[in-house]
């Protein structure tokens, strides 16, 4: 079993649904034609760089990842986990979402997850 969580790099006032809005539109396949955004691609190397989502190290046991590569956009990064993943990976994407000021949505409840720094 896996769950997922999606880095969502929105507007400061966009409230939790838009979070949830955007993602619907990803499930349809809809994802804005536009230049990555800087917070998701620094968010993507930084998480990647301690558990790489490509090659052997993506697949080896004790990668945290239940599919690989990641569902990388402009505007989000989609993470399967693996349903034994270390909590220190789960600690590590909060991390590095509230200091890129990303918006975490868990969709096994669709609770949005907002940066520590921003309140709504």
């Amino acid at each position: 079993m896996s769950f997922d969580l999606v880095v969502w790099a929105m507007d400061a006032t966009d409230r939790p649904e838009a979070v949830r809005d955007a993602n619907a539109r990803c499930v349809r396949g809809e994802h804005p034609q536009r230049p990555a955004d800087p917070r998701v691609v620094a968010f993507y190397d930084a998480l990647t760089s301690d558990y790489p989502d490509r090659g052997p190290r993506a697949t080896a046991p004790g990668s945290p990842w239940a599919v690989a590569p990641l569902h990388a956009a402009a505007d989000h990064i989609w993470m399967r986990l693996d349903e034994n993943c270390p909590d220190v990976v789960l600690e590590t994407i909060e991390r590095l979402a509230g200091k890129l000021n990303l918006d975490l949505l868990d969709l096994q409840d669709g609770t949005v997850y907002p940066p520590p720094a921003r309140v709504r």
